[in-house]
């Protein structure tokens, strides 16, 4: 399996050492930026560019099927999508989108047939369930229950500085937390090891080099556009955003916090773009280093089967776009 747009083999063979910058693992990761992201999702992997997306999923029989589908990026449609921070909104809630449909085609192709012979699938309403629960529950978890615990102690802090920085230390330490105990379940292990398979593809097709597991597994799981330093960066900078609040009503508190996430969002988002641009500095990748440190939670060394996964997804984006072409007119840029 090769990709026609790395380095040949005889290059490989010739230049043993992938080119790019070390990142805290050790590991190799490329200098340059190009506009593929990525999701793992269960037992494969989502890579999409501009103009296409496509999930590979290894089927209980051993077996990787590829499901690839055009994308109209919503940014193209209105010029005012555009813009700085509500680009980043988009780019959000675009990825909500296709990741939650290649968590459905991951999780379908994991069911057995019926007594008729044919495929199962989860049905849509379940899907909407689930996605309507996981965004309460992020909303709840991260935003709400700091802003309330806080409020129970709002007296004894006497001013609007104690308040935010309080709160902001209680989201960031309550997130942190989170990424830890989810780390630590044995189901989740296979989906951060494809979590670290998308990594290394995305970094192997960015350095040039040869798209083969051989050569994919000797870069870092590490990603300066993961989207494990993307929600740090939310964390830290709403921290920043409801300072000039101060110190209403709870409800207003609370209405601020809800309606505050977008932007901060679209924040994070410039940061995590201009990082993917500027990787090559150290200072930035010095600012960086929480998010890189978190993504040792996040994802797991893959073998060569899960790699193997990884690159038939990121082949089926690039056989119908050029990256090199589509990063000249993207307006979006994309989270790995």
């Amino acid at each position: 399996m090769g990709g026609g747009n790395g380095r040949s083999a005889a290059d490989a063979e010739r230049d043993p050492t992938p080119r790019g910058r070390s990142m805290p693992d050790g590991r190799p990761v490329a200098s340059r930026d190009a506009p593929i992201g990525g999701q793992a999702v269960l037992e494969g992997v989502m890579m999409r560019g501009v103009s296409t997306w496509a999930v590979a999923v290894r089927t209980p029989e051993g077996q990787i099927d590829v499901t690839s589908e055009p994308l109209v990026s919503w940014a193209k449609r209105h010029r005012v999508l555009r813009w700085p921070v509500i680009r980043g909104v988009v780019a959000l809630g675009e990825s909500l989108k296709i990741g939650f449909r290649a968590l459905a085609i991951s999780a379908n192709a994991q069911l057995e047939e019926d007594e008729d012979g044919e495929p199962e699938e989860i049905g849509g309403w379940v899907w909407g369930l689930t996605i309507a629960f996981s965004m309460a529950l992020a909303i709840g978890l991260f935003f709400v229950i700091p802003v309330g615990a806080t409020s129970l102690i709002k007296d004894w802090l006497g001013s609007a500085l104690l308040f935010w920085l309080v709160e902001g230390v209680l989201r960031t330490l309550i997130f942190i937390g989170y990424i830890v105990a989810i780390s630590r379940l044995p189901d989740l292990r296979r989906v951060f090891e494809y979590h670290g398979a998308e990594h290394k593809t995305i970094s192997c097709f960015e350095a040039g080099d040869e798209l083969v597991p051989e050569r994919a597994k000797r870069y870092s799981r590490l990603h300066p556009r993961c989207g494990t330093s993307f929600l740090l960066i939310v964390m830290v900078l709403a921290i920043f955003v409801f300072a000039p609040i101060g110190l209403p009503e709870w409800y207003w508190l609370l209405a601020s916090r809800i309606l505050g996430i977008p932007l901060i969002a679209g924040l994070s988002y410039e940061v995590i773009k201009w990082a993917g641009k500027n990787r090559d500095k150290g200072w930035v990748r010095g600012l960086m280093w929480p998010g890189l440190m978190l993504q040792n939670l996040t994802t797991r060394e893959p073998d060569e089967d899960q790699l193997e996964v990884a690159i038939l997804a990121l082949e089926s984006v690039l056989a119908v776009e050029d990256p090199e072409q589509a990063k000249r007119e993207q307006e979006i840029e994309i989270v790995a």
